[in-house]
């Protein structure tokens, strides 16, 4: 008789992470089970309604929680998930977490005492910030203002965060590893707009600007105050200095060197979403 193969639940399945991991494990004719609100069956964070029927006859569990670790309850609905994952069945939880973010350092510890296997990724900012967030439309028309100084972040590329985690889903050796991945060296924000720059033939600019004009900006925008709070938390408390060190995380789970931005600037470059211009 055979076995049915065990399904992994992947939360966030349309975000940076969750679309590359459900993409990897697919190819590799492994059963997955999107986690989003518009798959079927639907997933939500906010209505827990929604919780029971995803994790269902689940043996492992992604959690790429929305829109960050750092907001108020989070911890609590991480908590409240993961009684639920235990309740369920589910034998492996893997965490994308935060770098020098405290609330995110609490979820991890309620993933940690769950009683069932875990893995940690607790990840710098993304690379693809540039490409598929908020600072895409400013690149390609020139100019990304944003309230940064000369702190340098290790920026990990998303693709390296997605096989790290599906290691850690399908493979042995992972089991209670906390992962700090990062890439292989620190630019400033200047420095990553100037390699884009470069890499395009393009004259894009950053401009630094105070955080009172940045939360102004984004209430003209009209966006939610939570989300300019988060924002803002993420520019100012997190991005002080404290992460700009190097870790082995990558090298840890993978047994090669982190991807360079580099790297991911040509390979996004030539893509060309950023557009193209006559060298700078």
């Amino acid at each position: 008789m055979k076995t049915a193969q065990p399904i992994t639940l992947v939360l966030g399945a349309t975000g940076k992470t969750g679309r590359r991991i459900t993409q990897r494990l697919e190819t590799a004719g492994l059963p997955v089970r999107r986690g989003s609100r518009d798959a079927n069956p639907p997933f939500d964070w906010e209505d827990r309604s929604t919780w029971d029927a995803v994790i269902d006859g689940v043996h492992c569990v992604y959690i790429s929680f929305q829109p960050d670790l750092a907001v108020p309850g989070a911890v609590e609905t991480i908590q409240a998930f993961t009684d639920l994952a235990v309740k369920s069945g589910v034998r492996k939880l893997v965490l994308l977490s935060g770098r020098g973010e405290v609330e995110a350092q609490q979820a991890e510890r309620v993933v940690q005492d769950s009683g069932i296997d875990w893995t940690i990724l607790r990840a710098s900012w993304f690379c693809q910030n540039f490409s598929e967030a908020h600072f895409l439309e400013p690149i390609v028309q020139g100019e990304l203002a944003l309230p940064v100084g000369q702190v340098a972040e290790p920026f990990v590329d998303a693709e390296d965060i997605a096989e790290c985690a599906v290691a850690a889903l399908t493979q042995p050796g992972h089991t209670n590893q906390l992962y700090e991945l990062t890439g292989p060296r620190a630019l400033t924000f200047a420095q990553a707009v100037t390699e884009i720059a470069r890499s395009t033939g393009r004259k894009i600019e950053l401009v630094a600007v105070p955080a009172d004009a940045y939360r102004q900006a984004m209430e003209q925008e009209q966006l939610p105050p939570a989300l300019i709070d988060l924002v803002l938390y993420l520019f100012t408390t997190v991005l002080d200095g404290r992460n700009t060190p190097v870790a082995d995380g990558v090298q840890r789970a993978l047994g090669r060197p982190a991807r360079d931005f580099g790297d991911y600037v040509r390979r996004t470059a030539a893509t060309g979403i950023w557009g193209n211009g006559s060298p700078t």
